[in-house]
């Protein structure tokens, strides 16, 4: 399948009209319709960062599991299912995890899938991946008895393993495609092979990606979609027009905050706030350590005290967010310690520790400027709203606003900028999603979602790797309890609001979510209702 730029909006609409008609005889309670396109809104161009092998980016973890698979799938509680994986189990010393793997799976090139594809997974996450870098460090060995049994083998133990084996997690990559790639390059359409239920068939940078069906995906009779159409669309009142009319059919945080309550009205969509489990969301500012400015815990200690972390909520967020004041995520009750709060919000001892720290404010009022950037699939209200707040107490910032592709140059590669909100989710264990932005050894020129501040303590790095290890629930808990409290007695980070994503569908979309994860999963099992 080929189409041009000129003709995909031509397609886009004769998709949308291609639903309305039944490739089945359809009643109530009868089976899933087969057959259709579903025209999938993206708010960002997902650059090169398809498979979350190499990254832990919102769109390898989205666009990746339609194409490639986990070993694992998750609940709605989190719980795991099969998937690439039929059977699996852990020794009593928690130190081998064996998966035995499902029979007949191909490639999309049609190669067999094997444990070889597991072992050379597993140790690529290792080397590449923000959070595998954390999730796998433990692991010297996957053994590969037999073409169907994969064992991962461990030096210590590893509490969230088997919750991290999930498609947008640890995607299991081809081993014959992926070898001849160097761990950071992106994926390609030659190279974006999976055993997933679609195909990618084509994709245009900035425009579109479209995937087809897989007509020997192992799973018979699925997937029941023909075809999905990704189409990139930047501009945030064009995609609440397109759901609006029809025109797409889902979409991922697809609209502005501030137009979710009219799009609840209307009668043909669906606006989902559930926060699902497998996200853990958290919101942060970050200090670059690369500057001397921040060594003075005066400095980090005034930027909080400035920052009003409801009126993020009410006035960037729309109150589709809670204050979030840890490392820990309050969407992680299970986690978070209640006593860990917010700094108290005080300009007035902001401007005293700055003036303290020998920085008195200039002619022009201002004490000195600092650059902020953010997270591009993050709303500008966060700069904005950060920007009003600081320069009251003379701090001048400097709004970089960038594409992804730019912003994961900017930050993790050039290291030019002083302040950034980030994204990074907490995930299902703080082990995985917060380590990696804290944990010395997790810092390195071009790993993109990781210690983006630099940051450097060794009673830190010392406490996330004993949490890494402990299988104690109870003692694990108390090692994260005095983590938390070390990082905001410190004022390591500024920890801002757990915002959640918000979906909006198409009433004719049918098992739009299906699990903890989310939209991250493979549509496998999405349907249209041509009746709807």
């Amino acid at each position: 399948m080929s189409i041009n730029r000129r003709s995909f909006n031509q397609l886009m609409l004769l998709a949308s009209a291609s639903t309305l008609l039944p490739s089945i005889a359809f009643g109530q309670g009868a089976a899933p319709a087969k057959g259709g396109t579903l025209n999938w809104l993206y708010r960002v161009d997902p650059g090169s960062a398809l498979f979350a092998i190499n990254t832990s980016s919102g769109t390898g973890q989205a666009i990746g599991p339609k194409i490639v698979e986990g070993l694992l799938t998750f609940d709605l509680d989190v719980r795991p299912q099969p998937l690439l994986a039929t059977e699996w189990s852990v020794s009593d010393d928690n130190l081998r995890y064996t998966f035995r793997l499902r029979k007949g799976v191909k490639w999309h090139d049609g190669t067999d899938f094997t444990s070889g594809d597991v072992a050379f997974s597993i140790f690529r996450l290792k080397e590449a991946h923000p959070r595998g870098r954390i999730t796998y460090q433990n692991v010297v060995a996957v053994e590969t008895p037999d073409p169907l049994t994969a064992i991962i083998v461990l030096s210590k133990p590893a509490p969230f393993l088997l919750s991290a084996q999930s498609s947008s997690e640890s995607p299991i990559v081809p081993k014959h495609i992926f070898e001849k790639l160097a761990p950071g390059d992106g994926q390609t359409l030659q190279t974006a092979i999976g055993t997933g239920p679609f195909k990618l068939t084509e994709w245009v940078a900035g425009s579109h990606l479209i995937f087809e069906r897989n007509p020997d995906y192992w799973d018979s009779g699925k997937p029941y979609l023909d075809s999905i159409i990704l189409r990139v669309v930047t501009d945030p009142a064009a995609r609440s027009a397109a759901l609006e009319t029809g025109e797409a059919d889902i979409g991922d945080n697809p609209v502005p905050l501030a137009d979710l309550d009219r799009l609840k009205q209307v009668p043909n969509l669906i606006v989902d706030t559930t926060t699902y489990a497998y996200s853990g969301p958290q919101q942060q500012l970050f200090f670059n350590y690369d500057n001397p400015l921040f060594a003075k815990r005066e400095v980090r200690l005034a930027i909080a005290k400035a920052i009003n972390l409801q009126e993020i909520v009410d006035v960037a967020l729309y109150g589709y967010a809670q204050v979030s004041p840890s490392p820990v995520s309050t969407a992680l009750p299970q986690w978070y310690d209640k006593t860990v709060v917010a700094h108290p919000y005080d300009t007035a001892a902001a401007e005293k520790l700055l003036d303290e720290a020998g920085y008195p404010r200039k002619a022009d009022g201002k004490r000195f400027v600092l650059r902020l950037t953010y997270n591009s699939y993050l709303p500008q209200g966060y700069a904005d709203v950060l920007k009003s707040q600081l320069e009251k107490i003379g701090v001048g910032i400097e709004i970089r606003k960038y594409d992804l592709p730019t912003f994961l140059k900017t930050v993790y590669t050039d290291r030019a900028f002083d302040l950034v909100v980030e994204s990074l989710s907490n995930t299902f264990d703080p082990s995985l999603g917060i380590q990696r932005a804290y944990w010395s050894k997790n810092f390195k020129i071009g790993l993109p979602f990781s210690n983006a501040s630099h940051y450097v303590n060794a009673k830190a790095d010392a406490l996330l790797e004993a949490a890494a290890i402990e299988p104690d629930e109870k003692k694990r808990w108390e090692v994260w309890s005095k983590f938390q409290h070390f990082i905001h007695d410190e004022v390591a980070s500024v920890d801002l609001v757990a915002a959640g994503a918000q979906i909006v569908a198409n009433k004719r979309v049918k098992n739009y979510v299906t699990g903890s994860q989310g939209l991250n999963w493979s549509f496998g099992d999405l349907w249209l209702d041509p009746n709807a």
